[in-house]
């Protein structure tokens, strides 16, 4: 199972696409200011989440999908993401958890630098584009314990 897990998350990072690879500064464990001018749609970000060739959150992630078998249990539960980070640090995590994790599995969804046995096609390629992470951190930040919604 690790094994294939593994091979899962080398061809993620093998399929890291860059297409608007903005720049960002990061500050502490955040990357403060969003990557776009337009705030993300959080709806926009749940189907970006559950989708298993767009995000492939759930191959690792577990959360508040019911509609979802299969969920992952190899990292943080996504249920109670909108407590535990502010949206900076959601960001961070998004654009490049090794910033966070060095020994993370978790692949970098928009940064191109220090990818390993990428195809040529996806070189210099984000996974995902800057409005496709604020919709992710937009839906991660309802995702809250304590009277948020979901």
């Amino acid at each position: 199972m690790a094994r294939a897990i593994l091979f899962l998350a080398t061809l993620v990072l093998a399929s890291s696409a860059h297409a608007d690879g903005g720049r960002y500064e990061v500050l502490g464990d955040e990357i403060p200011k969003p990557l776009t001018d337009q705030p993300g749609d959080p709806a926009r970000g749940r189907a970006i989440v559950v989708d298993r060739r767009k995000g492939l959150c759930l191959l690792c992630h577990s959360g508040p999908f019911p509609e979802e078998r299969f969920q992952g249990d190899l990292a943080p539960s996504l249920e109670g993401a909108g407590d535990r980070n502010t949206p900076g640090a959601l960001r961070l995590r998004l654009v490049d958890s090794r910033r966070v994790n060095t020994d993370t599995i978790m692949p970098p969804y928009f940064e191109t630098t220090g990818l390993h046995r990428v195809a040529p096609e996806f070189r210099d390629k984000t996974i995902l584009n800057a409005q496709e992470i604020e919709d992710v951190i937009a839906f991660l930040a309802t995702l809250k314990t304590t009277g948020g919604s979901r």
